[in-house]
């Protein structure tokens, strides 16, 4: 039950910072906003970490630098399409994602889930489709670009799902703090491949420290969960954090939820309940 409660808690961390990092890159840039949430966590981390339990081997410090490149990528494309307004496009395709590329790791390392886990997944992931998908923003010309940035986006966040999982839960939160910072020079150099500003030079892209902090509690609380339980149950829980941004949304914003996204929602609380009970 805990696995579950901190996949969840997890989620629910991920939902608010895609929300506030969301919101901020839509009025400066999101590559800046990506940059400084990364910098600011990691710079945070690296300060707390030696003052924590836990003691890192070299492989724990690899583990976090590979899962801090899928970190910039998904964290950078994702930002780069909700601040494109293509939420309805980007959102679905980066969940989904995150939480398919993560379950065919952990197959391939060998575990086999119980039955109604399984069954749980099979609700979670048109539920987090549907939770996420706005078809009034899934049409016209930026469709084709929101389907790339959610597929980049989703690897990005999948992959960095699988190498969390593979840092030893003695090794403390120094590789927590390497993750982030790694993520925040991949988000500089992708930024500069596409000819986009990731220099923070105004108040929002500073606002992505907040954003950032939120990630680094959710990405912590993933790791937790991944170290003591199974990478598919944490994978795909932590996956429903588009159902968080949404019904942030909604009472924050007075966005209507949708038919199609209330189903998403009922499907995403029945997978719970049921990776739970697996």
């Amino acid at each position: 039950m805990l696995v579950v409660l901190l996949a969840l808690g997890g989620a629910a961390a991920y939902g608010v910072a895609d929300f506030v990092g969301g919101l901020l890159s839509r009025r400066t840039s999101a590559w800046a906003v990506a940059f400084t949430a990364a910098l600011g966590a990691g710079l945070i981390t690296l300060a707390v970490a030696p003052l924590l339990p836990g003691s890192p081997a070299t492989a724990d410090l690899w583990w976090g630098a590979a899962g801090g490149i899928g970190a910039g990528v998904g964290t950078g494309f994702l930002y780069r399409g909700l601040a494109a307004g293509r939420m309805g496009v980007v959102a679905p395709i980066s969940g989904v994602g995150a939480a398919v590329v993560p379950v065919l790791v952990a197959l391939t390392l060998g575990e086999r889930p119980d039955v109604l886990v399984w069954v749980g997944v099979a609700c979670a992931l048109p539920g987090i489709w549907l939770v996420a998908r706005d078809p009034r923003g899934a049409a016209g010309a930026g469709s084709a670009a929101g389907v790339l940035d959610g597929l980049l986006a989703g690897l990005g966040f999948g992959g960095q799902f699988a190498a969390l999982s593979q840092i030893q839960d003695s090794a403390g939160y120094l590789p927590l703090g390497v993750n982030q910072l790694v993520g925040g020079a991949v988000v500089a150099a992708l930024a500069t491949a596409v000819r986009a500003a990731w220099v923070p030079r105004d108040r929002s892209a500073y606002g992505g420290v907040v954003s950032g902090l939120l990630g680094l509690g959710a990405t912590g609380a993933f790791m937790v969960a991944a170290q003591h339980g199974s990478l598919t149950v944490s994978a795909i829980l932590t996956s429903l954090y588009p159902a968080f941004t949404i019904l942030l949304a909604a009472f924050v914003l007075r966005e209507r939820i949708l038919r199609d996204q209330a189903a998403g929602l009922v499907l995403c609380g029945l997978a719970v309940v049921l990776v739970a009970a697996g």
